[in-house]
């Protein structure tokens, strides 16, 4: 399974969507994914791919990590994972 397929399946988890509904230009919002359930979303990313997500919850403008949409969620995780040695 992809980083991308593996991403999109926490994030509908996340949702209660099935992973067909979750398109790389959806945003959270769009997925009624609120600030709790995002935080929830980093921590099983974190564990799924035993990465650190560079996200503040208190302070997600501050954070050196997108969030807009799916994609960016997406090409921050493969960039994690690729710098992961």
């Amino acid at each position: 399974m992809s980083i991308t397929d593996r991403v999109i399946a926490i994030i509908a988890e996340q949702a209660v969507l099935e992973p067909s509904d979750v398109t790389p230009t959806s945003t959270l919002e769009d997925l009624g994914i609120d600030s709790l359930g995002l935080v929830e979303s980093i921590f099983a990313i974190e564990e799924e791919f035993d990465i650190s997500v560079p996200f503040n919850a208190n302070e997600p403008e501050a954070s050196d990590f997108d969030i807009s949409n799916v994609a960016a969620i997406i090409a921050g995780i493969e960039k994690l994972v690729s710098e992961k040695v």
